[in-house]
């Protein structure tokens, strides 16, 4: 089970709209395969709605991976996040809210790496030829991207993966960008099964 879920930001809420309405539509067109149920949420720049919903979504489909994407106005490639960060948080949300704390989780680690193998995963996608760049980051930008992010890690433990990717036509269209996550995503659930079988075989020796 796969859910896919897409973050805008505040400061850019048509070119947002615009990857929702078009770059997310083109992936869900192209689709994952019949062994892959993809669940599509979009999800608002609110710190108290991340909080409730991520853990709901989760409870709701205990999914294998869930991969949230984001745009990035200072994107000029894909990009794959490493991890999540804890601290950090100043800048309001659309509520004109932020934590106190300026954290996700009271007593939480400082940052959580995902269980994907993102530098794999990069290499593997970049062999595929596609006319995407694709590169890999340990830093989500300390927003909402990053709050998600981490509290995603938190609740999954580990089992989450961000992708930023820039605004439409700067320089990709919603074709390139839809078949460059689908490639993204197969190969991370690809890498995910190959480390849980490897796993599995020390455990039965």
């Amino acid at each position: 089970m796969l859910r896919f879920s897409v973050e805008p930001k505040p400061s850019s809420p048509d070119r947002c709209q615009d990857w929702y309405d078009k770059g997310e539509k083109e992936l869900e067109k192209l689709g994952l395969g019949d062994s892959v149920d993809l669940h599509v949420y979009e999800i608002p720049v609110e710190y108290k709605t991340v909080q409730r919903l991520i853990p709901a979504l989760w409870e709701k489909h205990s999914p294998q991976l869930v991969v949230h994407v984001g745009v990035s106005g200072m994107a000029t490639a894909v990009t794959l996040e490493k991890c999540g960060h804890n601290k950090g948080y100043k800048g309001l949300d659309n509520c004109r809210f932020c934590p106190g704390s300026q954290c996700c989780v009271e007593d939480g680690p400082e940052s959580i790496d995902s269980i994907i193998d993102m530098d794999a995963v990069c290499k593997r996608v970049t062999t595929l030829g596609l006319d995407v760049s694709v590169t890999i980051s340990q830093d989500a930008g300390r927003y909402l991207c990053d709050f998600t992010y981490y509290t995603s890690l938190y609740q999954s433990h580990g089992r989450s993966a961000f992708v930023h990717v820039p605004p439409l036509g700067k320089p990709y269209n919603a074709d390139q960008l839809g078949r460059a996550l689908r490639a993204i995503i197969e190969e991370m659930l690809d890498v995910l099964e190959q480390s849980e079988g490897k796993i599995s075989c020390r455990h039965k020796h």
